[in-house]
């Protein structure tokens, strides 16, 4: 069950919820099939309940959303975007150790 404060992103409502954004956005392009995708997802939902106020997490389904993942050359997921000012300033690929996915965030706070 994801968090009810992750955001469901797709092409129509991207530009709304990160590029308008006053707060730092942590955006996970994964897909359903992907093992590490569906391993990362409980540490995506803790950040997002710990973070609220302080920055806006999403998701991207790249299946569902492909001319996303291509706006951001997505090319391996589970790829984790961070964006300031709407506009991506860090990335990670790969299934990453919660502490570096907050270390990322908090720093563009």
């Amino acid at each position: 069950m994801a968090s009810p404060n992750i955001i469901n992103l797709t092409d129509s409502n991207f530009d709304d919820k990160v590029v308008k954004s006053t707060l730092p956005v942590l955006v996970d392009f994964w897909a359903p099939w992907c093992g590490p995708c569906v391993q990362l997802s409980p540490v995506i939902d803790e950040i997002a309940n710990e973070r609220v106020g302080k920055a806006i997490v999403a998701k991207v389904n790249v299946d569902e959303s492909q001319a996303l993942a291509a706006r951001f050359r997505v090319n391996s997921i589970p790829a984790l975007l961070f964006f300031k000012g709407g506009k991506p300033v860090q990335q990670l690929v790969g299934r990453q150790p919660k502490a570096d996915i907050l270390s990322k965030l908090d720093a563009l706070a």
